[in-house]
């Protein structure tokens, strides 16, 4: 079997033996599933497969190895250092391409739960908190230690700060410390704390839960979810109205209510 961390291996391995959820596995282990662009690529290239199939209802991103993810590939970047430009270009490329993957996530009309063992830190921390749902495994860590080698974590602050209250976010990415499981679902950065090895079971599980919603939905859901964040509160509600309409047109809510005053389980059109 070829090394992980070699060319001829995948970074990322698919697996749809779920019905009609896809586990993504981030295949990284001897260097801690860092974000080199092989597999930022390859995330993205992924996501944006997957958001075209109707089949797919949700998606659980974990990880092989000891962490979860510890965020960029710093071996990487610094060969970067090599090119003419002293590596601007490169680093511009890469922190570019990650951010383009992160939103991928948030903009994926199903939705993403990560499962999540060891450290997350950095843009892994980053990850986490731009996937929908979170399950941790109770020995995890999560962390933003940029300012622990002088690059502080602007982009992971992003999607930190839109999970985290301003002060608790800030208070990790000032002072890099980690967090246990625990304290980050208290914090709002995960939904649940579960024993240690069967993070991804229960995040299948969960999965399993949302898949069994009406699909359309959950995708008018998920994306005016995101949509009405970024609003004011006049503006938020105009959208959800909008939404709403749309989605008293659609075909699954058409059977949904009718299920439901008709005392009988909906049969979703899309299945």
């Amino acid at each position: 079997m070829p090394d992980p961390d070699t060319p001829d291996a995948p970074a990322l391995l698919l697996s749809a033996d779920f019905g009609a959820i896809t586990l993504i596995t981030l295949n990284r282990p001897a260097a801690r599933n860092s974000l080199s662009e092989r597999m930022i690529s390859q995330i993205h290239t992924r996501l944006q497969a997957i958001a075209g199939n109707r089949r797919i209802r949700a998606v659980v991103l974990a990880a092989n190895g000891p962490a979860f993810c510890a965020g960029h590939d710093l071996r990487e970047l610094t060969a970067l250092r090599s090119d003419p430009d002293g590596g601007r270009a490169g680093f511009a490329r890469v922190f570019d391409a990650c951010s383009a993957m992160m939103q991928a996530i948030v903009d994926l009309p199903q939705p993403v739960i990560a499962a999540v063992h060891g450290v997350a830190t950095a843009a892994g921390c980053q990850l986490v908190a731009s996937c929908d749902l979170a399950v941790a495994s109770a020995t995890s860590r999560f962390a933003t230690p940029g300012v622990d080698i002088g690059l502080f974590c602007s982009t992971p602050m992003v999607a930190l700060s839109r999970n985290l209250p301003r002060k608790q976010a800030l208070e990790m990415l000032l002072t890099g410390e980690p967090v246990d499981a625990d304290r980050a679902q208290e914090l709002g950065l995960v939904n649940r704390v579960v024993p240690a090895g069967t993070e991804r079971d229960a995040a299948l599980a969960l999965a399993q839960l949302i898949a069994r919603k009406s699909p359309q939905a959950i995708r008018f859901g998920k994306r005016a979810f995101h949509r009405q964040a970024e609003m004011n509160l006049a503006e938020a509600y105009r959208h959800a109205a909008e939404v709403m309409t749309e989605n008293m047109m659609a075909a699954d809510t058409t059977e949904g209510i009718a299920a439901f005053l008709g005392r009988r389980n909906p049969v979703w059109p899309e299945t």
